[in-house]
């Protein structure tokens, strides 16, 4: 034993402060990186204005805060606490429907009179670690109980979001843990079934959907039907992207952005501004970012010790994934518009502490991994 605790602190010296600090450098320094991007392009997107870069300095310190501190939580014990994180989301939910305020047209808003915030958010990272710590316990493949099951974890928190109605939301809560369920081993025919049976229920899914959204939709597939309504956020990102070309206008030189023609120029469409000012080669950077985000999650996925942190590390570099194609492809009018912010590029707190929650799990299985190991 003795033998055993002597190697455990010579790898400890060697490993230095990833290892005591249970940080995973490479995935760290690309955090960074990106989240210094976001700001040079917020800084032009909010005209200019200091303040605006200073108050997300403020939210991306609590971020890489909150990080800090998840991932200094063990993977067995982040399992065991699996359950009630899920359960008090769902409560959270519930209270919502009924005591929520309401903002934007939305009930989406518990105020605890300490804090306001939206339970949605918890959900985020709850249903991919309660169905993952559900497959973890079972034996893969899961059959057809276990699916079952799985989507009714899923399906739960995902309709009472989208009766906020958050449908943006929603449907990326059901992506992360429908990614749990494929890591886990879903066969491709069940997965072709499952396909078919939601284009068959699209009517239906139409019927229940509520205007504003169906506007979306529509506007999505012919933008110019109403170029001043509707379309207009569309047509006016169309504009911004296509005019950087390659090299882009130059920082703080966007003439969408700078001139107001941009609506949400600091939030949900700064992907316009980024496109218009630093052009194509500033995409394929931002893209590069990205890339190298899931890629180290997707690693750390495959190096995990059990199935639960296998599954759950997969679900968030896939649903992370996710949160970029559905931002980039809304503004570019590939996708309709759900009011998804860009990953750590647009302004806004809420949403980037949850995200960062999700990257210190990661760090914390890559991490723990390693102790596990000497």
């Amino acid at each position: 034993m003795n033998i055993a605790i002597g190697r455990h602190h010579a790898d400890a010296s060697k490993r230095g402060w990833q290892y005591r600090l249970h940080l995973d450098a490479p995935l760290l320094f690309v955090l960074i990186g990106v989240c210094t991007y976001g700001l040079i392009v917020l800084y032009s997107a909010g005209g200019g204005s200091i303040e605006i870069v200073e108050r997300q300095l403020v939210r991306l310190a609590i971020a890489f805060t909150g990080m800090f501190v998840v991932a200094q939580v063990p993977p067995r014990l982040l399992q065991r606490l699996t359950p009630w994180a899920f359960v008090i989301g769902v409560l959270f939910l519930l209270a919502v429907l009924v005591i929520g305020e309401t903002s934007g047209g939305a009930q989406r808003w518990l105020d605890l009179y300490v804090v306001r915030f939206q339970p949605s958010e918890i959900m985020k990272l709850a249903v991919p670690m309660m169905v993952a710590s559900y497959l973890a316990d079972s034996r893969l493949p899961p059959n057809r109980w276990q699916l079952l099951t799985a989507a009714v974890l899923i399906a739960v928190p995902m309709l009472m979001i989208a009766k906020q109605p958050d449908l943006g939301t929603a449907l990326l809560i059901a992506s992360s843990g429908f990614f749990v369920v494929f890591l886990a081993g879903l066969q491709w025919r069940l997965l072709a079934f499952f396909s078919l049976l939601t284009t068959a229920a699209t009517p239906v899914i139409w019927h229940f959907m509520h205007e504003y959204q169906r506007q979306r939709v529509i506007t999505l597939l012919n933008p110019e039907s109403d170029p001043l309504g509707s379309g207009y956020h569309i047509i006016q990102s169309k504009i911004a992207i296509g005019s950087g070309g390659l090299f882009g206008k130059g920082w703080l030189n966007g003439t969408q952005s700078q001139l107001d023609f941009l609506p949400e120029r600091s939030t949900d469409f700064i992907f316009a501004v980024l496109g218009e000012e630093f052009g194509f080669l500033g995409i394929l950077l931002l893209f590069a970012f990205y890339a190298i985000i899931v890629v180290r999650g997707m690693m750390i996925a495959i190096q995990a010790q059990d199935t639960y942190t296998r599954l759950l590390a997969g679900s968030i570099a896939m649903t992370f994934c996710v949160y970029f194609i559905v931002n980039t492809g809304m503004v570019t009018g590939l996708l309709p518009v759900v009011g998804l912010p860009l990953p750590m590029i647009s302004y806004g707190g809420t949403s980037i502490v949850t995200m960062m929650a999700g990257f210190g799990i990661l760090m914390s299985i890559q991490t723990h991994r390693k102790l596990l190991a000497t």
